[in-house]
């Protein structure tokens, strides 16, 4: 809706009347020609055949304010607009339509098509309002993604110069060796250099005052005095040849030493190596098996039960909970890996990531959940007695755990630190949750061996989806769940030996992982920063990465 004219003036006074001179007050306003009139003004303008059809609005009547113009045709200028051809998808006049649409199909008026119309471009609106929400969202995403591979890129950068800097102290420790060598050596020989020097000074002195006596008895007029030192000097023995005096020898330090060969040896030092990982999250990535934690440790053979990865003072450790009644750390993922355990007084189910270095364990038959630090070994740091018995445990916050209840059917508890129950969620379908799994939009995924689906509600307990294949799809015994950075939902089915992949919707995307993987069993699985996936199967952990 438009404003009459462009000035109040305009709208005050009849604009025919002042082009003679005059102020006539106007009574109306045509919304065609765009001008105000007087009423003796109006009654010319209706009696024109061409105008008699336009719009008229009484300002005496309906304010200041008109309503919207009547569309007029561009082809032809006098004639409205009233029809609508919905095989051209065109608005047009009756002259158009007798013209140039006589062959269409499916002609109405602009009267029926304008709530059809405004409706459809209302649907647009929030498709497109919604396209700039997403659009916002994947632009946010991009630029995390930014920063976390700036980050990634500093943190693979600390580690190379460490690990050049240890390089660096062996071959200086190397060199400091050879010169301290050089330097023992070279002094030890220096040393009786310089003791023969000193005994040799001692015999010139000698050998210098007995010259001088001798010399001081050959020039006297005494005979006595000199056939005296005669006698002294034959039984001296002073014709000692000093060229003949054994003298200490003269050490060389030789540095033997093959540049080619030092040159190959250094070349064939090895740092590290550069790895490209992909995200899961991209389709076009493959997974390749990086490593497998073999988690037999006793002579009980215990199967691992849940998988999670922390990062303790710069190095990744595994922990799993095992058949047994243990909590184990597993370090060092290919060098000197080596493991710690922790045993509890009953059965260990789930695992829920609390921090880098805390996890809580469900212990159901207890009606416990135990916190448990690692610094870098496992410590029972406390433990909290619930009112019924809990498996599956996801983190909410450093103040309440989720966590599903094994007594009461269709429920999962949010818990404080003490083990209350401050909100219970109806799971939908899944009596009994198996894994569970809180989304980065804070819904809940649910699985169950059981149920062949898995379910995503809201924090209130409201369905959102629910993925139910059939056919070569359909799933057997689901279990782990895990997220990626990008939303997508990757699920382990046991019986089936895969590993799916769905989109943050449910919607299904890929076999991942699948017996040709060496999957057997698949139940806890989880991802780290680096975008590694770990999957327990049986009684060892599969470590993937994802490359082009």
């Amino acid at each position: 809706m438009d404003d009459f004219g462009q000035s109040s003036t305009k709208m005050d006074s009849c604009n025919v009347c002042r082009h003679d001179g005059k102020t006539t007050p106007a009574t109306s306003w045509c919304s065609v020609c765009n001008d105000a009139f007087c009423s003796e003004c109006l009654k010319l303008h209706n009696k024109m055949p061409n105008l008699r059809d336009h719009e008229i609005v009484d300002l005496l009547t309906q304010g200041r304010r008109k309503s919207a113009p009547h569309p007029m045709c561009k082809l032809h200028k006098d004639k409205r607009i009233e029809l609508f051809c919905k095989d051209c998808k065109v608005a047009l006049c009756t002259l158009c339509c007798s013209i140039k649409h006589r062959k269409c199909d499916d002609v109405d008026t602009i009267e029926h098509m304008n709530p059809l119309v405004k409706e459809e471009l209302l649907q647009k609106t929030r498709r497109l309002k919604g396209n700039v929400k997403s659009t916002a969202r994947v632009m946010s995403m991009a630029q995390s993604q930014i920063k976390e591979l700036t980050r990634n890129a500093e943190n693979v950068k600390t580690q190379i110069r460490d690990t050049h800097r240890a390089a660096t102290e062996v071959l200086m420790k190397k060199k400091k060796e050879l010169m301290d060598q050089v330097d023992r050596s070279t002094d030890r020989n220096i040393q009786e250099l310089k003791a023969f020097i000193k005994s040799q000074e001692i015999d010139q002195q000698m050998y210098q005052q007995e010259a001088e006596f001798v010399e001081k008895a050959v020039t006297t007029e005494s005979v006595a005095d000199m056939y005296d030192v005669y006698e002294s000097a034959a039984e001296s023995n002073t014709d000692t040849d000093t060229d003949a005096v054994s003298r200490p020898t003269s050490e060389r330090v030789i540095f033997t030493h093959d540049m080619d060969e030092v040159r190959a040896s250094v070349e064939d030092i090895q740092l590290g190596h550069i790895d490209i990982v992909k995200d899961v999250s991209d389709r076009t990535s493959s997974p390749r098996l990086y490593h497998t934690v073999d988690c037999h440790t006793e002579n009980v053979l215990n199967f691992v039960r849940d998988v999670t990865v922390l990062t303790v003072a710069c190095e990744k450790v595994i922990v799993i909970t095992d058949s047994g009644n243990n909590v184990k750390a597993f370090y060092g993922l290919k060098s000197k890996p080596h493991h710690k355990c922790l045993t509890l007084s009953c059965k260990p189910y789930r695992l829920a990531k609390m921090s880098d270095s805390q996890v809580a364990v469900s212990v159901p038959d207890k009606k416990m959940i135990a916190m448990i630090g690692f610094n870098p070994d496992p410590v029972l740091l406390s433990t909290m007695t619930t009112k019924h018995k809990h498996l599956a445990l996801a983190f909410l916050s450093q103040s309440q755990l989720l966590a599903s209840n094994s007594e009461v059917k269709h429920s999962l508890d949010i818990l404080d630190m003490s083990g209350n129950v401050l909100k219970s969620v109806n799971t939908g379908i899944v009596p009994l949750a198996d894994f569970i799994h809180v989304t980065r939009g804070n819904n809940v995924l649910v699985s169950a061996g059981g149920v062949a689906s898995l379910v995503c509600v809201t924090g209130e307990g409201e369905a959102v989806f629910t993925y139910t294949p059939t056919g070569d799809r359909a799933l057997r015994y689901p279990h782990g769940i895990a997220t990626t950075s990008t939303g997508d939902i990757l699920l382990a089915d046991w019986d089936s030996r895969k590993v799916i992949q769905l989109t943050e919707s449910g919607q299904f995307v890929r076999d991942v992982l699948t017996d040709q993987e060496g999957l057997q069993c698949p139940s806890g699985i989880c991802l780290d920063s680096d975008g590694l996936l770990y999957v327990s199967c049986l009684n060892n952990v599969k470590v993937f990465k994802f490359t082009q």
